[in-house]
């Protein structure tokens, strides 16, 4: 499971190379800007062009998916370089990039399988070596990442790097139930898994809200259960050999017993309740589950598990068993009958019971259960893994009972935490790292996890991308690997870049403001986009408590609070301009400029952004927010002017501005303002005097 040996530091040491290149007429230094971080980097002298001659070659053993790849490749590089380029390979008798591939893989993608990939370039060419076609696509991935723009052309510098995964899974999953996730924004992020190394696909199909998948056998699943919105079988199909073509496997998840309300839509049967049930509106967790004491649970789910097992090809099958709150078991007399007479105790031993039972269906079909946190019990075969949203802790505790595990708490992408936050979560953290080798080759790795309440086609990207790759990172990457500073940089660089596959978390953006805007002058819309640069939404499930009225499915993601990133870089650039500027006593002018010129704009702001106020609902309802940008500004300079006059400032102006700031900092329109800290930090090394002090 751990990548090959490395020294200690390798992955600050990788972050921080510069690469030495003989440009015409001076050296000129150029970072080697990888995500995912490789295993082990070493740099060579001079680079390779990439021109209209650049051919690819295939050697050893080949398959049409090894063609496809390679075809692939130099569409996207054609694209990234707008040089026009043949885009099928072996064209040439001495292609300018060969790829050897020693033998097939497995044909359906297991987990575990040899990913590594040895790439070598040099000023002549280059050559890509790996066991499998899956380190070949990997290898392609990161040669893509190399080629940069210099001043003779297009070009990779002269580099060899021996890479290969850290853990075996890493994946991202996507909720399609809650909200219907439209097939071509799934396969632009599936391009996006592919071009970040992460290898499978958890597709989270049913819910209270809706289940997503044609079912032949039961046709009153997708019929009834789904509002029209589902995917027929082709569809499927044709999205699961799309994935394995980018070396991905697709996982499906259909939760039970709980999250279960569309399934009893159109088979009321199967409930602890009384029937009819609708499909569900509203978010949360709700009160209809599967009903373990009937004989015909189990009957309609040998049968429903047989045909989704037919349909989907991977080994690992996720059946949920996530937040079952009881309340129709409680309410059930024959239930808890049931429960007394089979000496179970609770609903914990109840839905344990279920597990029993609906394990061996899983593995009658030839696959091997996933299940949340809650589908843990010693008595289970050790076959079944197990998904934790509890934590590291709870994965370590699984290990050690024996069982298999990845992690997704702490990789909620949903919540909207900053990218920092995320890859500081590591898989063998916690008491994770206490365990015994044997029992950290358990964890197999980890899951960033969109859950689709707030998403819609519009929006999605923007929710996985770009923080994804920074937990693909994580995952891939030597455990050392660990400089946010680099992170960021390479995240931004990589943002970019996912661009020429389709994404639109950048493009997006800008679309949805102008509705938001209307008409509106250009000096308008530029104050609406300095706003929305400035704020993000509020965190983990606080948008829930803060609405004005209940959210449900049919609500319109059209607010500000959809439009923007779930992360601001403005706000994070801001805040470390204004940690360089303290730490360096409050003397940097350079950095006093650019600091003096962003508050002064967010000051203005507000006087271009209130006419548009008044034509627009959607702009009135974030005009508290923009006047409280526009006293940040103020503040901010305010805070500068007494820094630069070198007067300490009073203690009862600190104490005024720091009241203001707590209440800017409240949420208004589920909107957070977050420069605000870093103002607050200009405020108190006012107050401090001359002598600024170094941040916190």
């Amino acid at each position: 499971m751990a990548g090959g040996p490395s020294k200690r530091g390798l992955g600050l040491l990788v972050l921080g190379v510069w690469m030495m290149s003989p440009f015409t007429g001076a050296q000129e230094q150029r970072p080697l800007n990888l995500m995912p971080v490789p295993s082990s980097v070493q740099i060579g002298a001079g680079r390779l062009l990439v021109d209209s001659s650049f051919s690819v070659g295939l050697t050893g053993y080949t398959e049409p998916r090894l063609d496809r790849a390679a075809e692939r490749f130099l569409r996207q590089l054609s694209r990234q370089t707008a040089i026009p380029l043949a885009t099928k390979p072996g064209a040439s008798a001495k292609p300018v990039l060969l790829i050897h591939t020693d033998h097939a893989s497995k044909e359906i993608q297991e987990l575990g399988e040899d990913e590594s990939y040895v790439l070598e370039v040099s000023a002549t060419g280059a050559k890509l070596s790996a066991p499998t076609p899956l380190g070949a696509m990997h290898g392609l991935q990161t040669f893509l990442q190399l080629v940069n723009v210099s001043p003779d052309g297009f070009a990779s510098p002269a580099v060899t790097i021996h890479d290969k995964p850290r853990f075996p899974w890493r994946g991202l999953m996507i909720d399609s139930a809650r909200h219907f996730v439209p097939l071509d924004v799934l396969r632009r992020n599936i391009d996006g898994l592919e071009a970040v190394k992460m290898n499978v696909f958890h597709w989270h199909l049913s819910e209270n809200q809706g289940f997503r998948v044609e079912s032949k056998k039961f046709p009153k699943l997708h019929e009834m259960g789904s509002d029209g919105l589902y995917y027929t079988q082709d569809e499927i199909h044709d999205l699961i050999e799309y994935a394995r073509d980018r070396g991905i496997r697709v996982v499906p998840e259909f939760d039970v017993p709980g999250h279960s309300t569309a399934w009893f839509v159109g088979y009321p049967e199967l409930a602890s309740g009384p029937g009819p049930y609708e499909i569900e509106r509203k978010w949360g967790v709700f009160d209809p589950a599967f009903d373990p004491t009937n004989e015909r649970t189990y009957k309609f789910l040998d049968q429903f598990i047989g045909e989704m097992a037919k349909l989907f090809p991977d080994h690992f099958f996720h059946v949920g068993g996530d937040e079952v709150n009881g309340k129709q078991w409680d309410a059930n007399p024959k239930i808890q009958e049931f429960i007394k007479e089979h000496s179970l105790k609770n609903n914990e031993g109840l839905q344990s019971y279920f597990n029993k039972r609906l394990e061996p269906i899983v593995s009658k079909h030839g696959k091997s259960m996933v299940g949340w946190d809650e589908v843990l019990d010693p008595s289970l075969p050790k076959d079944i893994l197990i998904q934790s949203w509890r934590g590291p802790d709870a994965l370590a505790a699984a290990a050690k009972q024996g069982f298999r595990g990845i992690l997704s708490n702490g990789y909620y992408l949903d919540l909207g935490w900053a990218a920092a936050r995320h890859y500081a979560v590591d898989p063998l953290s916690g008491a994770a790292a206490n365990l015994s080798p044997e029992e950290k080759a358990r964890i197999l790795g980890g899951e960033s996890c969109m859950w689709a309440e707030y998403i819609n086609p519009e929006n999605i990207d923007s929710r996985v991308w770009p923080r994804n790759a920074v937990i693909a990172e994580r995952l891939w990457s030597p455990e050392e690997t660990k400089d946010a500073a680099s992170m960021h940089a390479r995240m931004e660089i990589l943002s970019t870049r996912l661009e020429w596959l389709g994404l639109t978390h950048k493009t997006y953006h800008h679309q949805m403001l102008q509705r938001i805007a209307g008409p509106s002058t250009p000096e308008e819309f530029a104050a609406l986009t300095t706003l929305a640069s400035a704020v993000e939404p509020v965190k983990d499930y606080t948008r829930e408590e803060t609405a004005t009225a209940e959210p449900t499915s049919a609500t319109p993601l059209n607010r500000l609070v959809d439009a923007i990133p779930l992360e601001s870089a403005t706000a994070r650039h801001f805040g470390e301009s204004v940690d360089k500027f303290i730490s360096a006593s409050c003397q940097d002018a350079a950095t006093d400029a650019r600091l003096r010129a962003q508050l002064t704009a967010w000051r203005d702001n507000d006087r271009d952004l209130r006419s548009l106020a008044r034509r627009s609902y959607l702009v009135k309802e974030v005009s508290a927010t923009s006047g409280d940008l526009s006293t940040l500004g103020a503040i901010g300079l305010a805070a500068l002017d007494f820094i630069a006059k070198k007067q300490r400032a009073p203690d009862d102006w600190k104490a005024q501005q720091l009241a203001v700031l707590e209440q800017v900092q409240k949420p208004k329109g589920q909107l957070l303002l977050m420069p605000a800290p870093a103002v607050q930090k200009l405020v108190e090394a006012a107050a401090a005097g001359g002598a600024c002090s170094s941040p916190n």
